[in-house]
């Protein structure tokens, strides 16, 4: 399987401190070593770093560790490959445009017997599960909301509903987001946490590597940091639920729905 990281903001801020953590995950202190990849809103725009070696060695991957980019919403990846061999094309983060906005997705997990109608307008370009799915998500949204992007309440409503029916096939952790905020699925394992004043020191996991964040941070700052596996061992993580859906925006959680099927729910077909 592979692992998610993510970081929504409520002011533009560096991801350098959990990506070192995250980085050596690919490789070295654990076995995700099939690619890599991290995507960064600026704007409009959209910074994408991807390589199919593993992070822990990647020289890319040493450039965005130690390259302070400022964002507000930040997707990475590092893969253990399920479906699809290891190669660029199937590395994520994923890339599309919907409504003159790129979207951003990423996936841990495995969906079987997943073979979705697609209409053409967004199709994946290598073997994963992952970019088929994130195709048939946009695909359904523009479907359901034409040309036009909808109210936030209203996209998260429909993002909800795609998701159990994707969920169906099984594992299904993802992160997606298009610039404004940050969805994400706990599907089985993800936690997060929220960073804000009062602030504190964090020393990370995977790498002897301590921040005191009171040093780099101003009174207002909110960064939320969401990741398969917390990052740091002197911090409290808060544990999603499996089966659950969230929307984080500004550095914080804005709503979460469950999407867990229930016991005697019939699979759906798509």
């Amino acid at each position: 399987m592979c692992q998610l990281l993510g970081m929504n903001c409520n002011v533009p801020t560096d991801i350098c401190f959990s990506f070192t953590g995250f980085q050596a995950r690919g490789g070295a202190t654990d076995v995700h070593s099939d690619g890599w990849g991290i995507a960064f809103f600026e704007g409009k725009g959209v910074r994408l770093f991807l390589d199919p070696q593993p992070s822990c060695s990647s020289p890319i991957a040493e450039l965005v560790r130690n390259y302070p980019i400022q964002s507000r919403n930040v997707i990475a990846h590092i893969r253990k490959a399920t479906q699809g061999s290891v190669g660029l094309e199937n590395t994520h983060p994923f890339r599309r445009e919907l409504w003159g906005r790129y979207w951003i997705f990423a996936h841990n997990g495995n969906l079987l017997d997943f073979a979705p109608t697609l209409d053409g307008s967004f199709l994946p370009v290598g073997l994963t599960d992952s970019e088929t799915a994130f195709c048939w998500l946009l695909q359904e949204l523009r479907q359901t909301f034409g040309s036009s992007c909808p109210e936030r309440l209203e996209l998260f409503a429909a993002l909800h509903r795609l998701t159990l029916a994707v969920a169906e096939h099984g594992e299904f952790n993802f992160l997606l987001s298009n610039g404004d905020c940050l969805f994400a699925h706990a599907s089985t394992k993800l936690s997060y946490i929220i960073r804000q004043a009062p602030f504190a020191q964090a020393h990370l996991s995977d790498q002897d590597v301590m921040v005191d964040f009171r040093a780099v941070t101003n009174p207002h700052d909110r960064v939320a940091v969401i990741a398969t596996q917390p990052l740091t061992d002197n911090e409290v993580w808060q544990e999603m639920p499996p089966g659950s859906l969230w929307w984080f925006e500004e550095g914080e959680v804005v709503k979460k729905l469950a999407t867990r099927p229930g016991p005697h729910k019939p699979a759906t077909t798509i």
